[in-house]
């Protein structure tokens, strides 16, 4: 992905904010039902792509019909979730899928491993994205682009996990968004 920073929205003024910018890919990550309609016309009319957040649209239940739904009705960019039913459902709708993992400790990161060889995602995004040691961990053991998220607090958490292995970084921070949409190519 040449995009290396995804602007995270998580309500209507950061998604402004998004539709302003350079970026080409963003994720919505808190969404009523309601909205999602308005948010991929406003989306598409610039020219955006977006990745729908599954877990965390309000109204809809995170599984396989409300997957098959979202992805016939409003056709997303891709899907983010925890689940490994909505993974494999935006698959087979022809969707991107992330797979979202929290790596806790070591136990979740072994039983990550057996969730991604059944899913199968396009990508994958590791919680929290500050701890660059793991991504290589993770970026060596799984043949998966990877993202960083969460606790993305500073343009060195960007670049560290970049340079771990991360092909992209997902975060909410405006001020990340703007240094760093002058030093990549998007």
């Amino acid at each position: 992905m040449k995009q290396k920073v995804l602007p995270a929205c998580s309500n209507m003024k950061e998604f402004e904010a998004f539709l302003k910018s350079p970026y080409k890919i963003g994720v919505f990550l808190d969404l009523h039902l309601s909205q999602i309609k308005n948010v991929t016309k406003m989306a598409n009319a610039h020219h955006k792509k977006l990745f729908l957040h599954m877990d965390m649209i309000h109204g809809l239940k995170s599984d396989e019909y409300a997957t098959e739904f979202i992805c016939q009705e409003y056709k997303p960019f891709g899907l983010i979730s925890t689940k490994s039913n909505v993974i494999v459902k935006a698959r087979q709708k022809g969707v991107l899928a992330v797979q979202r993992i929290f790596l806790l400790d070591s136990h979740a990161l072994e039983k990550s491993y057996k969730l991604l060889n059944k899913t199968r995602p396009n990508f994958i995004e590791v919680l929290p994205g500050g701890m660059p040691d793991i991504i290589k961990i993770v970026k060596e053991n799984v043949d998966v682009p990877v993202f960083a998220g969460g606790l993305i607090r500073t343009k060195g958490n960007v670049q560290a996990a970049l340079d771990a292995g991360a092909s992209a970084v997902t975060t909410s921070n405006i001020e990340i968004w703007e240094h760093f949409s002058q030093d990549y190519s998007i």
